[in-house]
């Protein structure tokens, strides 16, 4: 997978989108990312050997899922708790810390640190504010030098901020998993090596606005009718990049939906 400069981190092309992000998703995920469609990630020696410090970064964030770990020693309730509804499965993976070795050589990251960072847009592989949306959970998975006091407490800080918003019907919203084996690190990279890490896979509202972003886009260029003659050509018809959009369209109503407080829904209900 390669990052772009502006945070894009997972390209879709046009001719993909829709159908296949609302229907193959775990598919082209596992591809890209090289992961069995289990969800394990086979153990590579050689990792980071030929990559650079982007892929090596991102070759990290997943690395404590599969290694023993003190609390959180599956993987199925991550998919229970983070995915109320099937559609809604889209993940806003966070990680941190992200310095360089000068400054970790002098600054101690604490839990609370790293648990804050989480909550920044710096520190998403995907590009959207969540705090113009409003999460349905979090999953903390630690690395390192963590014990859970230290967890408990940087929770309680996170939910106590205005900023931070959970959907009413889902009250307790977080899950951690704390892994003892330390961040490992690439000699010679631009990653600093910490004493301890975290990776957040959360599902918010607010990773609709990739899906708006992508939209906007589609819209452009499906206006001019661009390269659309070579998907036609390739054997698709003209009436698969609609049916595309319209999934897309419907997929951004439903993280709409979802985000609705209950008590709206209920009045709303009690008006007809």
């Amino acid at each position: 997978m390669w990052p772009s400069k502006r945070r894009e981190c997972i390209s879709i092309h046009v001719g993909q989108a829709g159908v296949q992000i609302g229907n193959a998703c775990w598919e082209l995920y596992c591809l890209e990312h090289g992961i069995q469609p289990d969800g394990h990630m086979p153990s590579d020696k050689l990792m980071g050997a030929s990559d650079d410090s982007f892929n090596t970064f991102f070759s990290e964030t997943g690395a404590g899922k599969h290694v023993p770990r003190a609390v959180f020693v599956d993987l199925e309730p991550t998919v229970t708790n983070l995915v109320p509804y099937p559609r809604i499965h889209f993940p806003l993976v966070t990680y941190a810390p992200v310095i360089s070795a000068e400054r970790a050589y002098h600054e101690q990251i604490s839990v609370a640190e790293i648990t804050n960072a989480c909550f920044e847009p710096a520190n998403q592989m995907v590009k959207c504010d969540p705090r113009n949306g409003k999460y349905m959970a979090c999953c903390m998975l630690y690395r390192g030098d963590v014990v859970p006091k230290d967890v408990n407490a940087a929770i309680a800080t996170i939910k106590t901020k205005r900023s931070i918003q959970f959907v009413d019907w889902c009250p307790t919203g977080f899950k951690v998993g704390i892994n003892y084996q330390p961040p490992t690190v690439v000699p010679g990279g631009d990653l600093a090596k910490v004493q301890r890490a975290v990776c957040m896979l959360s599902n918010t509202t607010a990773i609709a606005e990739a899906w708006a972003r992508l939209d906007h886009k589609f819209d452009l260029m499906y206006a001019k009718r661009a390269f659309v003659h070579w998907y036609v050509g390739e054997g698709m018809e003209e009436g698969e990049f609609s049916e595309a959009r319209e999934d897309l369209a419907a997929l951004e109503k439903d993280y709409e939906e979802v985000g609705l407080d209950t008590v709206e829904g209920e009045e709303g209900l009690e008006e007809y």
